[in-house]
């Protein structure tokens, strides 16, 4: 006769999973602070690629290695130029169905490269979200943390966008587990693809509690400390604050394209009864009426302190020293959109293909090198700006970009 299992039992082992749960989850954001020198944790990521700029398809996806197998080491030598030719051919004919599914499984590809060994593609093509028609799952633990979106669920003018785009929309899971310097690998590939982000979380995470508690952010909004450009933000509270559990606390509005959100994160991890004093901060960035930099991901406490005074001062309390910096809506963004984009090009130069053009200036010389790169067009999104205001840019963009290679390798 099989022992019926006590209820209580089974309860008690789902709460013990739970904790250990939460408790790696500490463990993981705890070792990031140390090694990235910051409080501030990137939680969540979505940016788009368009799939003129995505990478080529691999070989392997578009023609099993399998296939080569009966050719002599001629013949197959000679099938990978022919490849290799075609693989170019497919970049130059983008909208191609197959050839879309390949390069969003090459871009996932590296995508998981860059969060870590624990992370890879799930080996079938799934259902998509967010209206595109099909997605490949990123996993870890054969548990999807998120995954790259490509083709358009339907034919309606208003998604011919997403016929032509890819999106990758990482989630807070993947963002945890990920490794050490995730971020700035992921912030480089999207550099390299021309990407767009269209979100980014920034969350500020007090362990041991906020000083005064959730309470005191409730008195801090009735004061006018949490407003915006002097303006008191719309305000939703959610959860038991009778009690004093699952408590958070809205700031401004996902449609305005900037939230905060601060909450009990140790009663959502560990229940609703655990005493747990984990307060954390998370404030949601989207591209509406923004436009988000890629800087978001390597320098995260700068634009989480430049929200507003009030988040430059939660991040004082979390002993971290930041140069605020603001995310400003599109009516003020014309020169700040000139320096972001040189900003990204001096930095994909720099981390990209700085070796390579040093190698062809040393081997080639000075004569043949200028003939390489003289009368070439602007690259790709600096095309709509004036060479003036693109040279105008410059030289800020040049420091920010090397300032910042010179203060990782202090703190590294």
């Amino acid at each position: 006769m099989t022992r019926p299992v006590n209820s209580v039992v089974i309860e008690h082992a789902k709460r013990s999973a739970l904790v250990l749960d939460g408790n790696e989850v500490k463990l993981r954001l705890e070792a990031e602070r140390a090694h990235a020198k910051t409080p501030v944790h990137v939680d969540w990521v979505r940016f788009t690629v368009l799939l003129r700029n995505a990478p080529a398809p691999a070989v392997e996806d578009l023609f099993p290695s399998d296939d080569f197998d009966p050719l002599s080491a001629h013949q197959r030598d000679q099938c990978r130029v022919n490849l290799d030719r075609m693989r170019k051919l497919l970049r130059e004919l983008p909208d191609a169905d197959f050839c879309a599914s390949v390069q969003a499984k090459e871009l996932g590809e590296q995508v998981c490269e860059a969060l870590g060994p624990e992370f890879s593609i799930y080996p079938e093509v799934r259902k998509g979200h967010d209206f595109y028609r099909f997605r490949w799952s990123i996993v870890r633990n054969e548990v999807e943390v998120g995954w790259v979106g490509y083709l358009a669920a339907g034919d309606s003018p208003r998604q011919s966008g997403q016929a032509k785009s890819m999106h990758v929309n990482l989630y807070g899971s993947a963002c945890t587990f990920a490794r050490p310097g995730w971020n700035l690998d992921v912030a480089n590939l999207m550099d390299y693809t021309g990407a767009t982000m269209t979100r980014c979380d920034l969350a500020l995470d007090f362990f041991d509690g906020l000083s005064g508690g959730m309470e005191r952010v409730r008195m801090d909004y009735r004061q006018g400390l949490c407003n915006s450009a002097g303006k008191k933000l719309a305000v939703n509270m959610v959860g038991d604050w009778e009690n004093g559990r699952e408590r958070s606390f809205y700031l401004g509005s996902k449609e305005a394209g900037k939230q905060t959100n601060v909450y009990e994160k140790g009663h959502q991890l560990f229940g609703k009864k655990d005493d747990s004093p984990w307060i954390r901060a998370e404030l949601r960035y989207g591209n509406k009426l923004r436009e988000l930099s890629t800087d978001m991901l390597r320098r995260p406490a700068d634009f989480f302190a430049g929200a507003s005074d009030w988040h430059a001062q939660l991040l004082r309390e979390a002993d971290a020293v930041a140069t605020p910096e603001k995310v400003l809506t599109d009516g003020r963004l014309p020169l700040e959109t000139i320096e972001a984009e040189v900003t990204r090009h001096v930095r994909w130069t720099t981390d990209v293909a700085g070796a390579n053009l040093a190698l062809a200036f040393e081997l080639l010389g000075v004569e043949q090198f200028m003939e390489i790169v003289c009368n070439r067009k602007l690259p790709g999104r600096l095309g709509r700006f004036t060479l003036s205001e693109i040279r105008r840019a410059y030289g800020r963009a040049h420091h920010r970009v090397h300032q910042g290679a010179d203060a990782g390798h202090v703190a590294a």
